[in-house]
């Protein structure tokens, strides 16, 4: 089915298929019809045909042409956020009227890799149960870029766990709160401390997470208001492994409480007596406001909303 749009005006009206704006989104993007024509999978000839037949419709130059280099006209940098809502609101049409009403297609997620190994499972596990004909992709990463790449639309949904933020481009939803957990193996020197203080961490060497993840940054911001700098051990992507060297007495680290429960249970590890009330995170759920929330993505913010229902009143109890 071919899709367009007709403008009216006084004298007549201008016709804009909504496949020519696609393409001149790709090649805005790309910046150049060689790029646009490979991510398409069109030949390069017919990216410059649809081109050019905006740009006819329209009655301007969307590009300038340097050479083998190209750049966005006044007239084209006006077009393009008009142009990207025009193709978002066609899928929000095929979503709504054309396509079936059960969710289906892919809903990819970004999250931490704390979140995506100990609190996402058993909500994957019902939404596939529920809707198995959706294709859910996992994406783990930094908070930061998890963010980034809802903006981009790289990721429909970002799963956030950080200090609870306002963003006037995101909806953003705060599911739980987070407690941090400060580990040591269970001989450790501070093992019978009644409270551990900065100051006692000022000899020892922690183990991180790596550069960027959210609550090393306000750890390590509360250590250094304290004027304390401790050795920094290793720096890990894996949680696992920071646990595995917390046990074999290489440091210390501080991690969310739920990724070492069952650690603490069976007395591998130990939780200092540490004040964790200004580390803690929350829990978020950010889409880009301007996203088209599709059953898909509908559904699943609401089972995920019913599981943190849970988890809260876990917490109190």
């Amino acid at each position: 089915m071919r899709w367009a749009i007709r403008f009216t005006e006084a004298q007549g009206g201008i016709l804009v298929e909504l496949r020519h704006l696609h393409t001149f989104i790709v090649v805005a993007e790309d910046g150049g019809f060689t790029k646009a024509a490979a991510r398409i999978g069109y030949a390069q000839s017919s990216i410059t045909a649809q081109i050019q037949a905006l740009e006819t419709e329209l009655g301007v130059l969307l590009f300038d042409r340097l050479g083998k280099r190209i750049v966005l006209t006044e007239a084209g940098r006006r077009l393009l956020p008009y142009a990207q809502d025009m193709v978002r609101m066609h899928g929000a049409i095929r979503e709504s009227v054309v396509l079936e009403e059960k969710p289906s297609g892919t809903l990819t997620i970004g999250a931490p890799e704390s979140l995506a190994a100990f609190r996402l499972p058993a909500v994957i596990r019902e939404y596939k149960r529920l809707y198995p004909q959706v294709k859910l992709i996992l994406k783990p990463g930094l908070c930061t870029e998890m963010k980034e790449l809802a903006r981009t639309g790289e990721v429909d949904l970002a799963i956030l766990l950080q200090p609870v933020i306002a963003d006037p481009d995101f909806v953003i939803d705060s599911l739980v709160e987070e407690q941090m957990a400060l580990i040591a193996c269970p001989e450790h020197r501070l093992a019978e401390a009644e409270i551990v203080t900065p100051d006692d961490l000022r000899d020892e060497v922690l183990l991180y997470t790596e550069n960027g993840c959210t609550y090393r940054a306000v750890f390590e911001q509360e250590l250094l208001a304290c004027g304390v700098t401790p050795e920094v051990g290793l720096e890990f992507f894996s949680i696992e492994a920071i646990k595995n060297c917390v046990m074999l007495g290489l440091g210390l680290a501080l991690v969310p409480l739920i990724t070492v429960q069952r650690e603490l249970g069976e007395g591998k590890l130990l939780r200092l007596k540490w004040d964790d009330r200004s580390q803690r995170m929350t829990m978020q759920a950010a889409y880009h406001r301007k996203k088209w929330v599709t059953p898909a993505l509908e559904e699943w913010l609401k089972l995920l909303g019913r599981y943190a229902e849970g988890w809260r009143e876990a917490q109190e109890s």
